[in-house]
């Protein structure tokens, strides 16, 4: 498998934070998911920006993972991604 320049510039410049989360006991970025997706849920205006960052960090992780996944894999990652999109989506565009 090849792999091109721009994936090799992504993952080079990915390698700190990996190391980092790595290095963190595997609970601390599942709560720190969760908290951020609490407290944007239920903080009313600028909630929808911590739900942004949830969406971010999902993405970025999805992306750097996707060549090392199944199909199967790939799909519930997107799902999770999407359903959080369209939570962020609710939260900005709030129904009246």
């Amino acid at each position: 498998m090849t792999v091109s320049s721009l994936r090799q510039s992504f993952e080079r410049a990915s390698l700190p934070a990996v190391t980092w989360l790595s290095g963190l006991p595997r609970v601390v970025p599942f709560l720190l998911v969760l908290g951020l997706v609490v407290a944007g849920l239920f903080l009313p205006g600028i909630g929808w920006v911590l739900i942004l960052l949830v969406v971010l960090a999902l993405t970025w992780i999805l992306a750097l993972a996707w060549p090392r996944l199944g199909p199967a894999e790939r799909l519930m990652r997107v799902a999770v991604v999407a359903l959080m999109v369209a939570v962020l989506v609710t939260q900005v565009f709030p129904r009246t």
